[in-house]
């Protein structure tokens, strides 16, 4: 495919998480609102924190008025799981230029990843040198569609109330899972999800979201072993 075609195809192949994001974007415009942020400062975090997870911990955190070194902790936690992303997809980048990875590496999204992993996995579609264009195309759209929904949940913020009132928050789970359920295509991506899972459940509770790093390390050894055993049989 021409560059042109994979850069539309990116986005258009996103266009449905983005549609589901919607009301994410929304509410992180809200809660920024309340915490009493200043809109260029709730749009500059959109514009280069651009990370929906740590942006709506963040705001929540300034609105209580949290040592900033703590916030820059939690955040930083909490958005380990790119690195992971990252760890995947690599292979497929190895060829392009520091730039390129720059550039594909900060527009990267739950939403992005999902989507061109999936792409470059494809062996229908065989081996095409433009295929970082797709990757380009599905973070563009994210990108430009998350600050227009960050900026109109900041503006409309005093007319929609409170925004967990309105179950607003329960947006973000469903995201999450219309992004996972693709991906289950084997017992041992099933097993890392399940355990994943369960651990995150398990661990709450635990302060700095430290649960979530338990949960991805829990996940990730439950697929290696299943993997391994494969391999065996």
């Amino acid at each position: 495919m021409t560059r042109r075609r994979e850069f539309f195809a990116g986005a258009r192949d996103t266009a449905p998480l983005i549609i589901g994001a919607v009301p994410f974007g929304i509410l992180y415009g809200v809660i920024c609102l309340t915490a009493g942020m200043p809109w260029w400062a709730a749009q500059a975090m959109s514009a280069f924190v651009f990370a929906g997870s740590a942006q709506f911990i963040a705001a929540g955190l300034l609105g209580q008025g949290t040592p900033f070194p703590f916030i820059v902790l939690t955040t930083l936690i909490v958005n380990l799981r790119h690195a992971l992303y990252g760890a995947s997809i690599a292979p497929y980048l190895r060829d392009l230029s520091a730039t390129w990875r720059a550039v594909l590496a900060f527009g990267m999204t739950d939403e992005s990843y999902a989507t061109t992993i999936v792409h470059y996995r494809d062996e229908t579609r065989g081996e095409n040198a433009n295929k970082h264009w797709y990757f380009l195309g599905a973070n563009l759209a994210m990108y430009v569609f998350w600050q227009l929904d960050c900026a109109l949940g900041y503006w409309i913020g005093t007319a929609l109330g409170d925004p967990l009132a309105l179950g607003l928050d329960f947006v973000l789970p469903v995201v999450f899972i219309a992004i996972l359920i693709p991906q289950l295509k084997s017992r041992a991506t099933i097993l890392a999800a399940l355990v994943a899972g369960a651990m995150a459940v398990l661990t709450a509770g635990l302060p700095n979201k430290l649960g979530l790093l338990i949960a991805i390390a829990a996940g990730i050894f439950a697929g290696m072993m299943t993997e391994k055993w494969n391999s065996r049989s």
